[in-house]
This record gives structure tokens, sequence and C-alpha cells, in this order.
């Protein structure tokens, strides 16, 4: 951040518009902080962890194998609730951590007079299961491991500080960004501009395709379909049961209209 800081003051003193992008590490294996940010945690309850099973069916679970090779001293967080509650609690200072240099680096823009005349996007690169189904990581094509930070702010946008539902993918933050600075959109993006979504976040938006290994997924504003590549299919309907029960042999017609939808659009990749 200290770097980041010093680029926002070159830049600022530059005339031309100016791309800066910044990466901050945590939260991430090991989850270490400073122990400031630990302290607001160390002795708050939080929250029980939901759908802690394993899910009973087949599935992209698998054993938290980048986890379970730190030194555990022992402890297993799927069937020790205390020491699950102490990792929780260093990721959410990891969290807070974050949090502390994005308030730096704003901080900064409005010093040097720009936060009124900059576009700033905070997203992460994925999820992370913190207990939810018995894993401790990601690299699954459950919704923790695929759902991830995404928030935007720039001087005219007409809702500030307004929550979205919005289903988006992380390709269309590049036309976004596009559109915003009045550049053109390069042809033949995957992603999609996000402007309407920024302008209505009451709007449905689209859908999103992840993948890992040998399964791709697809998520709608209501359903995620997982299918492997031997064929198997998972299916969830986040208006009922969510991910907690697959559906797919009970609701073939939907399975195959979200196959459809999945071959016109990742089917080169499959």
């Amino acid at each position: 951040i200290p770097e980041a800081l010093h680029q926002i003051e070159l830049l600022a003193a530059d005339e031309r518009p100016f791309l800066l992008a910044v990466g901050i590490l945590r939260p991430h294996l090991p989850f270490g902080a400073p122990a400031r940010y630990l302290l607001p945690y160390a002795q708050r309850p939080i929250p029980p962890i939901p759908h802690p099973q394993k899910p009973t069916w087949r599935s992209t679970w698998h054993g938290s194998g980048e986890f379970m090779k730190y030194n555990r001293w022992g402890k297993n967080p799927n069937v020790d609730t205390q020491f699950a509650d102490e990792v929780r609690r260093h990721y959410a200072a990891c969290v807070s951590f974050a949090d502390a240099q994005v308030g730096k680096l704003l901080a900064r823009l409005d010093t040097l007079g720009l936060a009124d005349d900059t576009i700033v996007v905070l997203w992460g690169d994925h999820g992370w299961h913190l207990g939810e189904r018995a894993v401790w990581g990601k690299h699954t094509l459950f919704e923790e491991s695929l759902r991830s930070p995404l928030l935007v702010r720039y001087p005219e946008i007409k809702r500030p500080g307004e929550h979205t539902s919005a289903i988006v993918e992380s390709v269309d933050i590049f036309p976004t960004l596009c559109e915003l600075a009045d550049l053109p959109v390069p042809p033949d993006l995957n992603g999609q501009s996000l402007t309407t979504v920024l302008d209505h976040p009451d709007s449905s938006g689209g859908f999103a395709i992840s993948y890992f290994k040998q399964a791709h997924t697809v998520r709608t504003d209501r359903f995620r379909m997982v299918e492997h590549r031997d064929g198997y299919v998972e299916l969830y309907d986040h208006r009922h049961a969510g991910e907690d029960k697959n559906i797919a042999e009970e609701h073939p017609d939907v399975v195959q209209v979200l196959r459809d939808l999945l071959m016109r659009y990742h089917g080169a990749a499959r």
C-alpha cells in the first residue's frame, strides 16, 4: 500500500488520465493480520456456520487440502468448533485489515482532490468456504467459492451506496470501465457493461459461468447448475432449498435449458 499511495501522488501530478491497479493479498492463507485488527473479534461471539455438513450427494466438495497442509496443531475445524471459530476470527481480522488499506487509498484520493473525478472498483477473484459444507477453502463450484465482492463508485452514480443482487461476472468489469470512462469498448468481449445494473440496482442482471477442473457451472437469478465432464449434473434452486439439495433429477427441463445456455456461451471451452 505505501507504494500504491506513492504512485497515486505521481499520477496526480500528471494531467493525463490514469489507471492504477492495486492488489491486496489479505484475506489469504495463512490468515495473519496485525494484532489490532483481531482485537474487535477476539472475545466476540460469532454466528454459527451455516450448513456445515458435507454434501451427501456427489458434488465438487473436496477435503480442504490447501488449508489442511498448514500447521493446525493437530486440530480439525470440522469437528472442533472452538478452533473453527478461531480460524473465522482470524479471517475476519484479515478482512478488516484489507478494508483499512482500501480506506487509505480512498483517503489519498480525497486529499489530492481526485475523489470526484475517479472511478473506483473493488473486487475479489473468488469466494472462500469458512466451514460451509465442511470445506475450508476455495476450488468448489458452490456459491461460497464463486461469489465475490464487487463495489463500484464513480462521480455520476445515480443511487450511491445501494446494494444489488444482480448476477454479474468478473469479465463485465472491463467493458464497464470503458463505458464509464467514455472509451470505445473493444469488439468481441465476453463481458457486458454493468452500467444498467449500476443505474438500476433492483435489476436481475444476467447469468454467470464458472468452471474448475472437470466441471462447469452456470448461475442465474434463481438456479445454479453444475455439469461434470462425464455428464453428471447438480441443480440447485436458490428460491427454495438453495444449494442444500440437488434437484436435478426432479427438474430435467430446467437442466436442459441451463445446459443449452452453457453450450451456447461456453461451448468452445468445454
